[in-house]
């Protein structure tokens, strides 16, 4: 069975079906090729701000609330999310509104009415002060991580911006970015769901065939692989535990490297059974909680574990992540851990044929990014995926040179000085 299919118009938007016949529910999404890395300094934070403002009505629907019913009417709630390379916009929809809900996207690419831009402003600075302490320095680990990573780079930005930037931008520079940006040879309209892919690419042709525009211009490349100093940074803050983050810098999406990732990413924090909750949770009881998150970007990518833990547990905390690295650089995962793994990844694959939303997103973002995976194909990769493979990736990027930590909250003097001293003694 096709797992998707896809047509592109004649002004170079692709458009997407997933067939899934048996569903009662219907995902429209529609990505566009534009997130904080493609932002300067100057305007950081615009591509997130313009994702709100095409919320606040369009020539159709005047208001952003008639925006909202409209959506509503047809089954669904419209949201998205901008993050370092791509804005997501989606809802869910009733099978027998598609065109609908198509005809609603539609009108918010092309003709979006910039309202309401100083009330937008005071809710974006709000949700951006949420990333601050009380004296206004960075708290949200991610960020932190984030700007170690990829210095003087836009990828080390936050996606929301910053306060000053915020302020300044103006409403020209947001209609410019969208002129820039907001085009169909950049974006992809997916639609997954009890759908018929001729009727979907209709609807399409439909209401976005009068979309024009060029190609946007390509992101600031990273091409900064140094690993010259492993800096760890402190924010002392209130609270009742320490967030710790350490992450490691990797290559991009398409490095060799990639299907490894995913795998050692799931043998660290996956579950109950995953190596971190064993260690510091059940052998431990260091933390509640700890997990391991993986992004891969066009060339450029993030390993992070995070949890929250005493500060008096800080020290024991990082010698263990430490600990556990070291263990894949050491000793090969055994067969049957191996095998326990890849079964819960491809169970996880299988059930996500059961998500509207999660196939949606699987290969709208794949088509605009040029890293379009079937299920089939993420099957198939695993199956390749081997002991030995997965020691060369851990002993080739999980690495001293690669590491940066964020450590934020109530740490002590000594505290630091241990942890500072456990990091640089690992190799």
């Amino acid at each position: 069975m096709t797992e998707y299919l896809c047509d592109t118009l004649d002004n170079g938007l692709r458009v997407i079906s997933v067939p899934m016949p048996h569903h009662h529910s219907a995902e429209v999404m529609i990505y566009v090729g534009v997130g904080s890395r493609y932002e300067t300094a100057s305007k950081a934070g615009v591509s997130h701000f313009l994702e709100h403002m095409l919320f606040k009505g369009t020539q159709d629907f005047p208001t952003g609330l008639a925006l909202e019913r409209a959506f509503e009417a047809v089954g669904g709630s419209a949201n998205a999310a901008t993050d370092c390379e791509t804005t997501c916009f989606h809802s869910r929809v009733h099978p027998d509104h598609i065109a609908s809900g198509i005809a609603l996207f539609a009108s918010m690419m092309q003709r979006p009415l910039f309202k309401d831009m100083a009330m937008e402003r005071r809710v974006i600075l709000e949700e951006a002060m949420g990333d601050l302490n009380e004296t206004g320095r960075q708290i949200n680990s991610d960020n932190i991580i984030a700007s170690l990573l990829y210095p003087n780079h836009p990828l080390g930005q936050p996606t929301v911006g910053n306060r000053p930037a915020i302020e300044r931008l103006t409403l020209r520079q947001l209609q410019q970015h969208h002129t820039t940006y907001y085009t169909p040879r950049n974006a992809v309209l997916t639609v997954a769901g009890p759908v018929n892919h001729h009727e979907v690419v209709a609807a399409a042709k439909e209401h976005f065939s009068q979309w024009q525009g060029d190609r946007a211009p390509a992101p600031k490349a990273w091409t900064d692989f140094s690993g010259t100093d492993r800096p760890v940074r402190w924010v002392r803050d209130a609270g009742s535990q320490v967030s710790l983050q350490l992450a490691f810098l990797l290559p991009g999406r398409n490095s060799e490297h990639a299907v490894n990732l995913r795998v050692i990413r799931r043998l660290l924090g996956w579950g109950g059974m995953s190596r971190l909750m064993l260690r510091l949770r059940e052998e431990l009881g260091l933390t509640y909680a700890v997990d391991a998150a993986l992004a891969l970007y066009a060339d450029a990518g993030t390993l992070a574990i995070d949890l929250a833990v005493s500060a008096e547990n800080l020290d024991k905390a990082t010698a263990a992540i430490l600990e556990i690295v070291t263990e894949l650089h050491n000793i090969k995962v055994d067969d049957d851990e191996l095998s326990h793994s890849l079964n819960c990844y491809r169970c996880d694959l299988d059930y996500s044929r059961d998500q509207v939303d999660e196939m949606a997103l699987r290969y709208t973002w794949g088509e605009l990014t040029g890293s379009s995976r079937t299920i089939s194909d993420d099957l198939a990769g695993i199956d390749k995926v081997t002991a030995v493979g997965l020691r060369q990736t851990a002993r080739e990027l999980l690495t001293p040179a690669n590491l940066r930590g964020a450590i934020v909250g109530p740490y002590r003097t000594r505290d630091r000085k241990e942890v500072d001293k456990i990091i640089a003694d690992w190799q």
